[in-house]
């Protein structure tokens, strides 16, 4: 059964990162955009975006516990991820607040603010990453 919950836990994994790498970079966009229809279709993909990519943070958390909570316990590199996966889950919750910045008219962020706040997500997942393939405490 382990396996199963690791391969799902990779699969929500890679589809909620996909949004996570892309949601900021159409609030790039944006914050750049001067025409009205245009920001209209980038809200709109932006809208969709984020409620695609929300149940695969929650499967990727739920299958993300089950593993630890099932099989191979909670050592100190399973913290570490839990920790990281805390962020990544604030960072999510924040794009959905940035994303009700946007419909509302009231971004107040450069487009240069979003490419940085667009690399956070890298981070993390090079640092799960690690945590995860070489289990360091």
């Amino acid at each position: 059964m382990f396996l199963w919950y690791k391969f799902l836990h990779i699969f929500f994994i890679v589809s909620w990162f996909a949004g996570l790498f892309y949601l900021p970079r159409i609030y790039v966009n944006l914050a750049l955009c001067q025409h009205p229809d245009e920001y209209q279709r980038l809200l709109i993909m932006a809208q969709k975006l984020y409620k695609f990519m929300t149940p695969w943070a929650i499967g990727a958390v739920i299958f993300g516990l089950l593993m630890p909570l099932m099989h191979i316990g909670f050592s100190g590199w399973v913290h570490g991820k839990i920790l990281i996966s805390t962020l990544l889950i604030t960072y999510h919750i924040y794009c959905g607040k940035l994303l009700r910045d946007f419909v509302q008219s009231r971004n107040q962020r450069s487009h240069k603010w979003f490419r940085l706040f667009n690399e956070l997500p890298v981070f993390c997942l090079l640092i799960a990453l690690y945590l995860a393939l070489f289990k360091p405490f």
